[in-house]
């Protein structure tokens, strides 16, 4: 890819990305950094990618990769902190404020991602089972679990005497 192609590239894709990778998170400035970091790398090797076998998908790809690496992190800190002993000063969210990016923040990060591409970035179950390493199946039961899951999130918080539309 050409330094003019790569900048055509990343001019139409980087707020789709972002937008891919907020749903993803939850987060929307991580979102960014992650997009960001993601360009950069594609940028240094911006002379091996081929337009043709989807360079968005691996932006998206390693995005979420950085994502799921500085989660993990986090978490390692957090267990740090806990074993020190010092009291937890994060409250639970209020109930009645559940929306879906916090429902969608309720799901297991496999089920959030592949419910992202598929209703986000209209992927089929094919291209998401290619970008996240799963099999078919198992994003068709992630698929299946994120649905029941976000039914049941939403549901509970259903203000009372109003009707959900089905």
């Amino acid at each position: 890819m050409t330094d003019e192609e790569f900048a055509v590239f990343y001019a139409q894709a980087v707020r789709r990305l972002t937008g891919q990778l907020y749903v993803m998170t939850g987060d929307f400035h991580e979102a960014q950094d992650v997009v960001q970091e993601a360009f950069a790398r594609a940028w240094a090797g911006r002379h091996r990618i081929d337009r043709d076998l989807g360079p968005e998908a691996w932006v998206r790809t390693v995005a979420w990769r950085l994502a799921v690496s500085r989660w993990r992190r986090v978490v390692r800190g957090q267990r740090a902190w806990r074993r020190r002993g010092d009291p937890a000063t994060a409250g639970a969210p209020d109930a009645a404020a559940v929306d879906l990016g916090a429902a969608l923040r309720r799901m297991p990060a496999r089920q959030r991602q592949c419910a992202a591409l598929y209703y986000v970035c209209d992927l089929t179950v094919d291209r998401i089972a290619a970008e996240t390493g799963l099999s078919a199946g198992s994003v068709k039961t992630h698929l299946s679990r994120a649905r029941a899951k976000l039914a049941r999130y939403l549901d509970d918080h259903v203000p009372a005497g109003e009707e959900r539309d089905v």
